[in-house]
């Protein structure tokens, strides 16, 4: 029985890392276009004792923001060109498919763990 319950919150913390992940990809996302923005990441890491799923705090990606050539943006310089977003809509997409695809993972783990559970509550109830 413990190893279901433990299944269970594996599978949980599992599905929350990669909601974390997918609100940080929908902000990158959103802010594409934003003069200045740098990339969000997150990164995992499996905990020692429990086995669970553990992120790390968000970190700005500190590669090289695009120099844009616009001379009539209110943020240009003097000569005409202003720092854009360091977010690449392709590997974006990419991570959210990702995420989507190993929450899903996730989401059928737990299912099928709390199916077990019920069943063994079931058996007992008899």
């Amino acid at each position: 029985m413990t190893d279901l319950l433990q299944a269970l919150s594996l599978s949980a913390s599992g599905m929350e890392a990669q909601a974390r992940r997918l609100r940080h990809v929908s902000e990158n996302i959103a802010n594409a276009d934003t003069p200045g923005y740098r990339r969000k990441v997150i990164s995992f890491a499996p905990d020692r004792e429990t086995g669970a799923v553990s992120v790390s705090p968000v970190r700005l990606d500190q590669s090289t923001l695009p120099r844009i050539y616009e001379p009539s943006h209110p943020l240009a310089d003097t000569t005409g060109h202003y720092d854009g977003s360091n977010v690449d809509l392709v590997i974006e997409i990419a991570d959210a498919r990702e995420a989507q695809r190993s929450y899903e993972a996730n989401l059928r783990l737990f299912d099928q763990a709390r199916q077990m559970t019920q069943s063994l509550f079931d058996l007992i109830r008899r």
